[in-house]
């Protein structure tokens, strides 16, 4: 059944290790890839050109120009305004491979709603790390400056399921150009432990983790424990949450407090109240930037990666987890998560229903945290606004009171657009003749090279 669901096999013989924060991440990272000799096999998100960032890319031109094979994939989006072409083209000319997923093109309008944010490592076939850390000063933090590293969670493996994290990496790796050669070594199929993986890669619109996450919940019959960055759970993800809690299972979910997006904390506290009410236990963490995506329920099923709970991972991007099937591996997750909670501060709903935190010490704690944002949280809130809106005007399902200020955001917009509209026809035909035109240039090259393709290869060969 999880098989199915997930599109994943599970695999037994493997040795995993949990990872925490760059502090532990990073430096196993770079010893496996120093120590490599046939290849290297490096997808990210985000690869700062910073001081760390030059850390790994040293790591990387150091193998390369000894003959070993060194693969890199970064997401354009990510890296837009994060890393230099001069970082790049630094690497390229070493001899490491690099290739960019999706970036922007005139034939492909709506292609930037697709991303690859995955976040792995494979070397010679006889390691794999999953995790949800980038790479950059933010993960690693300042300590002269007193400044924390981001909170983050990642996993070495040894086994057979490295094998499917380098099926992973092959599979993208094949989309952008040539694909990697059959002849790649298969040291990681003999057994390393006793511990079961399953490695969940999913693609843009199946939805493989979110049928996974689904099917958890529905089963869980002792605890759901959850942490997240960017949670904008659906409302059929929600109400699975809501109908384990009021059958006695404990759930809980932990969030950032500080986020990389201030505008999003308040459209992330819309979606409490629901979950509060049925008995859901809700906790925002207190130190800088909560950044990992995890699970673990009943002591025996985890999960470490990089999908967050929001429909822009579970539906629109690339993404890389690894399910853990094994007691011993839970226990130690959820010692993990009960030492965060402690550095948490827990939501409640007061006598007037209104989301707050417990303790009225903690609303002196609370703090604008600035930074340059991410594609993700602002995905997660759209969404929340998106569903607010779209039960306004269905009227599917019953809109809770904290929504009220989303609605009355979103209507008083629609209002003062239509208006400007009326009045000023001009300011909406002009983006929408430069929109309507670019999607109609786009499907006439798309139609064109279609064309093209076909025949060619109808064309007899000499």
């Amino acid at each position: 059944m999880f098989s199915r669901a997930a599109g994943a096999p599970l695999l037994e013989g493997n040795r995993v290790r949990l990872l925490q924060d760059a502090g532990e991440n990073y430096p196993a990272w770079l010893e496996a890839i120093r120590s490599a000799r046939h290849h290297v096999h490096f997808e990210t998100y985000i690869l700062y050109d910073d001081e760390v960032g030059e850390r790994f890319a040293e790591a990387f031109v150091e193998r390369a120009r000894a003959g070993v094979r060194v693969r890199v994939v970064y997401d354009w989006l990510g890296a837009f305004g994060k890393t230099s072409p001069r970082f790049w083209k630094r690497l390229r000319a070493a001899g490491v491979e690099v290739r960019c997923y999706n970036p922007p093109h005139p034939s492909s309008p709506f292609g930037w709603l697709s991303r690859d944010h995955r976040k792995l490592l494979a070397v010679d076939g006889r390691v794999g790390f999953v995790t949800g850390l980038c790479v950059g000063r933010k993960w690693a933090g300042r300590p002269e400056k007193n400044v924390e590293p981001w909170r983050d969670t990642g996993v070495e493996i040894h086994g057979p399921a490295v094998a499917e994290i380098e099926r992973a990496f092959a599979q993208i790796w094949g989309t952008l150009g040539e694909p990697i050669a059959v002849e790649e070594p298969a040291e990681a199929s003999a057994p390393a432990g006793d511990v079961r993986v399953r490695i969940v890669a999913s693609l843009p619109a199946t939805a493989t983790l979110f049928r996974l996450d689904q099917l958890v919940v529905a089963l869980a019959r002792r605890r759901v424990w959850l942490t997240d960055a960017y949670f904008a759970g659906t409302t059929t993800y929600v109400q699975g949450l809501i109908a384990a809690a009021q059958d006695g299972v404990d759930v809980r979910l932990l969030v950032p407090d500080a986020t990389d997006v201030p505008l999003m904390k308040p459209l992330s506290r819309v979606g409490y109240r629901p979950l509060l009410a049925a008995g859901v236990r809700v906790f925002e963490w207190k130190g800088s930037m909560l950044h990992a995506k995890t699970a673990v329920v009943d002591g025996r099923w985890s999960r470490v990666g990089s999908t967050n709970l929001n429909l822009a991972s579970w539906l629109g991007n690339w993404e890389l987890d690894a399910v853990i099937e094994d007691e011993p591996f839970a226990a130690e997750m959820e010692t993990v998560y009960l030492r965060d909670l402690a550095n948490a501060t827990e939501i409640v709903l007061d006598a007037k229903s209104r989301v707050r935190p417990s303790g009225e010490a903690e609303l002196a704690h609370r703090r604008g945290w600035g930074g340059r944002g991410s594609a993700g949280r602002a995905a997660a809130g759209a969404i929340r606004i998106g569903n607010a809106v779209g039960a306004a005007f269905t009227d599917r399902r019953v809109l809770e009171p904290v929504e009220a200020r989303l609605a009355l955001t979103a209507g008083a917009l629609l209002l003062v657009l239509a208006l400007v509209f009326a009045f000023v026809p001009r300011l909406l035909a002009i983006p929408t003749v430069l929109v309507t035109g670019w999607l109609g240039l786009a499907l006439l090259y798309r139609g064109w090279a279609l064309h093209r393709s076909r025949k060619s290869k109808r064309s007899p060969r000499t």
